[in-house]
């Protein structure tokens, strides 16, 4: 038993050495390559939109008068989860898009590096159409003409102005009077990612459906150096050349004689193709750059609050339990460690309502251990002898501990569905912090100040029995 207690404290020494790596606030992250294993990962804090600025954008559905019969809620919803799914694939962290109104959805992204092209990427109608571009050059950026547009002299409406809509006339669209034939459109797509090829360069892959590898098969096994145009409402996106037969319905976009990508291009263009048409056309109605002030001064009264509360439970703790309660407290700065650790791992954002779920959670960490010291103290009152109160104060004190606790998480479980689904996004991170900074109390509170009361209580022996007064009895 001692053997195996002292072996648990040493793995709670390594891993409070490897938390503290990690929590530190310039870790430089993690950057190893052996042979073909690598692994590059930063460790960082994800602050939110309230902590450090970001882009506001709001959208209204553009709804032709043609369409109007066929528009509803449902319409709406549609767009806004294919909306959230582009902003997610922005790489932005705790982004929030709702419903506003029966029209209008509102997006805001923290620290968005690129607000005109995030703008660009949200609102595109989506109309994904792969063209045979012959070995005509076509550049991206430039307006073509295909054969599923519009008849000749019929007004269409394109969504690629950041300003608003732009109307073109169909005779706009022409390439020297050429009409590109559409080979596949997006509904012929199944996946496109950012990924790299041999060389290290940033390329796109994607995947077709069976019915779409089909028809690139039979069409690229005949046209070895011809251009299949990527257009998106009749802009082209990409004009690659098909360099060798496409047979399994799976290859790689690359950026012509450059080979590469730039990144935020790569995935723009994976993100447009992937996530398809949008049901209603939308159109920016505002857009503001919103600075992280209030969030910095919220963060700093949050902060201030917190290690005044933090130091007020401490002292409590070691005041009223004195040596147990110094163990525990000893048990809560591990808590703070793990959690702060986890946030930069997973990672989970930081907003306001996530660091109160955390100041929550760390509340009922103590009270975990206060259920068992008063067990323990009312054993010990009983006449029990010193080790076997301590085991029964962790046994009686588990089950009260136990049910607590799976209430919280499904409360969490509730609060994230209800933010999930119906728009109210921030609950969410208060939601995540909670959960995790309750599965980390039942770790710290049962198993890391089990171990150090058992550690330190083996060490002295009787003769803490002859001194309650540290025992708080």
């Amino acid at each position: 038993m001692r053997q195996r207690n002292i072996n648990r404290l040493i793995g709670i020494v390594i891993l409070t050495a490897i938390l503290l790596w990690i929590d530190q606030p310039n870790n430089p992250g993690l950057h190893l390559k052996i042979g073909n294993f690598q692994i590059d990962r930063d460790f960082s804090l994800h602050q939110g939109l309230d902590l450090q600025g970001g882009l506001q954008v709001l959208l209204q559905a553009d709804v032709p008068a043609d369409q109007e019969e066929d528009f509803d809620a449902r319409t709406m919803e549609a767009a806004r989860v294919i909306v959230e799914n582009r902003v997610n694939a922005l790489g932005v962290t705790e982004p929030q898009v709702q419903l506003q109104g029966e029209r209008r959805i509102i997006v805001e992204l923290p620290g968005i590096e690129n607000p005109d092209q995030a703008i660009a990427t949200l609102r595109e109608t989506g109309l994904l159409e792969f063209v045979k571009g012959g070995r005509t050059p076509l550049r991206a950026g430039q307006l073509v003409r295909t054969s599923l547009d519009v008849a000749p002299g019929e007004t269409i409406t394109s969504t690629t102005s950041l300003t608003g809509t732009e109307v073109l006339t169909a005779t706009e669209y022409a390439f020297d009077g050429q009409v590109f034939e559409t080979l596949m459109t997006g509904r012929h797509l199944k996946d496109a990612d950012v990924s790299t090829d041999n060389m290290g360069q940033i390329v796109i892959a994607f995947e077709l459906t069976d019915e779409g590898a089909q028809i690139f098969r039979d069409y690229s096994l005949k046209h070895v150096g011809d251009i299949v145009a990527i257009v998106l409402d009749k802009r082209v996106l990409s004009a690659p050349v098909i360099n060798e037969p496409i047979t399994s319905g799976k290859g790689i976009i690359s950026s012509g004689a450059t080979g590469g990508f730039p990144l935020e291009e790569a995935r723009s263009l994976a993100i447009q193709m992937k996530y398809g048409a949008l049901p209603v056309p939308l159109k920016v109605m505002e857009n503001r750059t919103i600075g992280p002030s209030l969030g910095q001064e919220s963060i700093a009264r949050s902060i201030q609050a917190g290690l005044v509360g933090l130091i007020v439970v401490l002292l409590f703790m070691v005041t009223y339990y004195r040596l147990p309660g110094l163990l525990a407290d000893m048990a809560l700065i591990i808590y703070a460690l793990i959690n702060v650790a986890l946030y930069k791992l997973i990672p989970v954002t930081l907003t306001l309502p996530a660091i109160t779920g955390f100041i929550l959670s760390t509340g009922m960490a103590v009270d975990a251990n206060i259920l068992v010291f008063e067990r323990m103290k009312e054993e010990l009152r009983s006449g029990r002898a010193l080790r076997p109160a301590i085991e029964a104060g962790f046994s009686r004190a588990w089950t009260s501990i136990r049910d607590s606790n799976i209430s919280t998480l499904l409360t969490c479980a509730i609060l994230f569905w209800f933010g999930s689904n119906f728009g109210a996004s921030i609950v969410k991170g208060f939601a995540i912090t909670l959960a995790l900074g309750v599965v980390v109390n039942l770790f710290t509170a049962i198993f890391v100040t089990r171990t150090f009361i058992r550690f330190v209580f083996n060490l002295a022996g009787d003769r803490l029995r002859e001194k309650p007064w540290l025992l708080g009895v």
